[in-house]
């Protein structure tokens, strides 16, 4: 037996999990017809439910239920929908005013369109076209109001004068109105679920509404339509998410064409790809038995259950070719790969399932069925690489091109792959431990600047360029009132709203609030109590005030719009509009209304938080904040214990995880420098990273550990260790990075970033491993002791 390639540790290492191995694979390759065949029935079963997978995406998902501010937006959800979960339909005159009867006739087809699509919150809808948007005046007589479009409308000049009064009346202006009169916007509040049936809404089918029924029916040389809003972003992200099966495929094909260039055997590459398929059908098909679908987040585990498996099927192939070439059949030396890679294959992909587990710390739906999600397609690798891939290799083997070319890759060891052996000898170890202390304080430095939460306006999850960004740039320069909303709730007893104290400390808070950089402005019941007293007094100014009569106050009440009076007056919000929802912005907001709450609240009153798209943003961030280091944490604490069960030493689980950090924290450091902040989008990467970047340290010291237990000093074991699996693990990073920097291509912004930062990790972490780790290893290690074996018989591999 080649002591490169066929070299086991001493029995006494292996105890129950050899006594394991020793039983599954008797029972492997004594019924491997009964294995296929299960295998087979499994695959179509899972196949059949694959098929029934369908776009998945929820708002609830997206936001932590648990935490204390979102609980009471949920709490008080039917008051605050028009505030957090809503859609803004612009509809823009290209050649003229909004105060033209035929767009006039466009914005009703299109007000009248949007109010039936399921799903809108119909109640809630604003906008010219519905009788809730009312206009009021003081005159001699007194109050005057009416609903925006004239009654008798008819789109004559009298009747479009008589708009053009009622807009400005209304006070409309900047907020369903353009500041330069050239568009109107339709307010579309959503329904999470069916009052009716209790189902969830469709974003996919409701964005699809959207594109169908509104803006291709409607938009043309004369009139423009925009569209912005959770759904249309999810929409967005569902639609860029289809050519993934293109970048799929493309996938495939490159990782066929490295496999076979590595491998030299197509019969090999084709049993490899089969059962990473299978791996992804199955992962696909349990996914749907659990009842969960693909959102716009998950739908890239599907590569990487794939890449995954490759990555561990890789190491199959350079063992069994090994072995045939020393003089094995096929079945023998698909027993010997079995045998010399299911631990430190379980351990490996064990440690892949704890870094995506990790995962479910964070209480946001989307990264727990994400993190579910992962893990699933971790369990299945176990089976299609450790039991299945075996089976089929002992009836295909190896090609004698690949035995060849394992033959001269034993033979052969190039200057490149002699310099990285030398990483394990004193000097270059102490070199290379200095480069890598050297870019942890980089790294250290760098990641200084990362922060939690969106860092850019519109959609960071989408191009710069994307139409959805594009229309939401022409809501922020056309119109005053922004699409960043945050909400503060004054919670009273059952009618106490119109408490002098409650309208005064809103009024305190507003302007508190309008301190703070990047709050535009407010409006809450107290503003239109102001309005209301001074216009029941001739607009004296003197009476722009909130008087503490409790009857003036019950005037102003019955004046103020219904959004701005919870059900029963026991819940009044704060509307405040922000420039932006960057996380800076978002953190001063909440930072100012917690502290003012903590000053100002009472038995009559207490300010809580949060509704709004903003102020529910705010609060999923606070969330990931919290989540962020417990997660690695966490992480790399289970992932230290495994090895330590695997390997039993704290200095060998140091040279192991070490790199693993130093790459983390570079990663950290180029998001900061890419302005990627840390949210929902971007938090799974280092999990992900970290899961997989440990199979490059499990293998290579796995490996090592063989040659140190036979008696090989360390400089000689590791020089074997790079002829062997050192190859197969370079191997494996680069087919890794080339599956997921395919995804730089993507309309979606944030899974183009995905493959970027995931890519790095890739290389990064099998670098550490072929060059940090030995080195580690030559300055931790304690000398070996005397050799309690003969070295085997043959030969070091010559340049």
């Amino acid at each position: 037996m080649s002591q490169i390639d066929a070299v086991s540790r001493p029995e006494p290492r292996g105890g129950l999990l050899k006594r394991i191995e020793r039983w599954l694979e008797g029972a492997l390759f004594g019924h491997r017809t009964a294995t296929a065949l299960i295998f087979a029935v499994l695959t179509v079963a899972l196949g059949w439910s694959a098929l029934g997978l369908r776009p998945d995406a929820s708002f609830e998902k997206m936001i932590p239920v648990h935490h204390p501010a979102i609980a009471n937006y949920l709490t008080h959800e039917d008051n605050l929908r028009g505030l957090s979960n809503v859609v803004r339909v612009v509809v823009e005159n290209r050649k003229g005013d909004i105060f033209d009867p035929a767009f006039q006739e466009v914005l009703r087809k299109v007000n009248d369109e949007v109010f039936y699509i399921p799903g809108v919150d119909r109640a809630g809808m604003r906008s010219l076209w519905t009788p809730n948007v009312m206009w009021g005046e003081v005159t001699a007589e007194g109050f005057e109001a009416g609903p925006v479009i004239p009654d008798g409308y008819d789109g004559s000049p009298p009747a479009i004068e008589q708009l053009r009064r009622n807009v400005f009346r209304s006070g409309e202006v900047g907020t369903l109105v353009a500041n330069d009169l050239r568009s109107a916007l339709i307010l579309v509040p959503l329904m999470e679920r069916d009052p009716d049936s209790g189902e969830r809404l469709d974003y996919a089918r409701f964005a699809s509404d959207l594109e169908e029924k509104i803006r291709a029916r409607y938009a043309s040389d004369g009139v423009d339509i925009r569209i912005v809003g959770f759904a249309k972003v999810i929409g967005e992200l569902i639609d860029g998410a289809v050519p993934i099966l293109g970048y799929f495929v493309l996938t495939l094909a490159l990782t066929a064409a490295l496999l076979l260039w590595y491998s030299r055997c197509l019969r090999s590459t084709l049993t490899t790809l089969l059962c990473c398929l299978i791996a992804v059908v199955w992962q696909l098909g349990i996914v749907r038995l659990l009842g969960y679908g693909l959102d716009p987040y998950s739908i890239l585990v599907p590569f990487l259950t794939f890449a995954i498996g490759i990555s561990h099927a890789v190491q199959n192939i350079n063992t069994t070719a090994n072995a045939m070439l020393d003089g094995a059949d096929r079945v023998e030396a698909a027993r010997r790969s079995f045998r010399t890679l299911f631990v430190a294959g379980t351990v490996a992909l064990l440690c892949d399932a704890v870094g995506f587990a990790t995962l479910l710390v964070i209480r946001i739906g989307v990264i727990q069925e994400l993190a579910i999600s992962a893990s699933i397609g971790v369990a299945v690798i176990i089976f299609s690489k450790m039991f299945l891939l075996p089976v089929l290799m002992s009836w295909t083997g190896v090609s004698p091109a690949a035995i060849a070319h394992a033959r001269r890759r034993r033979e052969h060891l190039s200057w490149l792959w002699r310099a990285v052996a030398a990483c394990a000898r004193p000097r270059p170890a102490q070199a290379v431990t200095l480069a890598g202390a050297a870019l942890l304080a980089v790294g250290l430095w760098g990641a200084r600047g990362l922060q939690i939460g969106d860092l850019d306006p519109g959609a960071p999850e989408l191009r710069t360029d994307s139409r959805y960004n594009r229309d939401a740039a022409y809501l922020v320069e056309h119109y005053t009132t922004s699409t960043d909303v945050f909400v503060v709730m004054a919670e009273t007893p059952p009618q106490g709203c119109r408490d002098y104290q409650v309208l005064a400390g809103m009024d305190l808070l507003a302007a508190e609030l309008e301190r703070v950089p990047g709050v535009q402005r407010s409006v809450s019941m107290s503003d239109f109590a102001y309005r209301v007293l001074a216009a029941n007094n001739e607009g004296n100014p003197k009476w722009y005030a909130i008087s503490r009569n409790k009857y003036a106050l019950g005037g102003a009440f019955q004046k103020t719009p219904k959004e701005y009076i919870g059900n029963g007056c026991a819940m009044t919000p704060l509307v405040v509009y922000l420039n932006d929802h960057k996380a800076a912005t978002l953190a001063a907001v909440m930072a100012t209304v917690r502290d003012f709450a903590a000053r100002h609240d009472s038995d009559k009153v207490r300010f809580t938080l949060v509704g709004g798209n903003a102020g529910i943003e705010a609060a999923t961030n606070e969330v990931i904040r919290d989540a962020d280091h417990t997660m690695l944490l966490l992480v790399y604490a289970i992932v230290a214990v495994l090895l330590l069960i695997e390997f039993r030493s704290l200095r060998v689980t140091a040279c192991i995880v070490l790199p693993l950090y130093i790459t983390s924290v570079l990663c950290e450091a180029i998001m900061a420098w890419m302005g990627l902040g840390v949210k929902v989008a971007t938090l799974p990467v280092i999990a992900l990273g970290v899961g997989i970047g440990v199979d490059y340290g499990i293998y290579i010291y796995n490996r090592l550990q063989s040659y140190l237990d036979h008696g090989h000093p360390l400089a000689e074991a590791y020089l074997l260790t790079v002829a062997t699996t050192g190859r197969a693990v370079a191997f494996t990073g680069l087919t890794l990075a080339v599956g997921v920097l395919t995804w730089i291509g993507s309309a979606i912004k944030f899974q183009a970033d995905m493959g970027l930062l995931l890519t790095f990790m890739f290389l990064w972490n099998m670098v550490g491993a072929l060059v940090l780790l030995p080195a580690l290893a030559r300055l931790l290690l304690p000398a070996a002791p005397p050799a309690v074996q003969a070295p085997l018989s043959k030969p070091v591999p010559q340049p």
